[in-house]
């Protein structure tokens, strides 16, 4: 049923969504996700939103199992931001946050972390994309 101000879709229009929707794959919208993950993110962090950070690290992490099978040789660049989004998350989260709680997979101290070899992600104020 069609509600009386929605736009209407020719059928040169429909049938040009459903040639896109079979040109694109599923992986790409993960991989797409997860790099917006990890730009938002780093925004978040910049701004001083260690939620909105925590929760984005949690997402990446939660996609990353699905897509390393199929793209292993596209993830050292997303887990090097992930590395760093986790290090952010462990500096900045605050003294309340509860005992000993923080990023999962971030060490207990980030002084102790080893330093990350290769390329780093762009500045937070940058977007971020894989092998740029």
């Amino acid at each position: 049923m069609s509600m009386p101000d929605e736009p209407q879709i020719s059928e040169e229009e429909m049938r040009a969504l459903e040639a896109e929707l079979e040109r694109i794959h599923v992986d790409d919208v993960l991989l797409q996700t997860v790099v917006s993950l990890i730009n938002l993110g780093a925004r978040k962090a910049a701004t001083g939103h260690p939620d909105q950070l925590h929760i984005a690290i949690e997402g990446v992490r939660a996609l990353l199992p699905v897509i390393e099978t199929r793209h292993a040789d596209k993830l050292a660049p997303i887990r090097d931001a992930l590395s760093q989004l986790q290090l952010e998350f462990a500096k900045g989260a605050p003294a309340g946050a509860g005992a000993g709680e923080r990023a999962p997979g971030t060490p207990a101290d980030p002084a102790s972390a080893p330093a990350q070899p290769g390329p780093q992600p762009a500045q937070p104020s940058r977007l971020w994309v894989p092998g740029q």
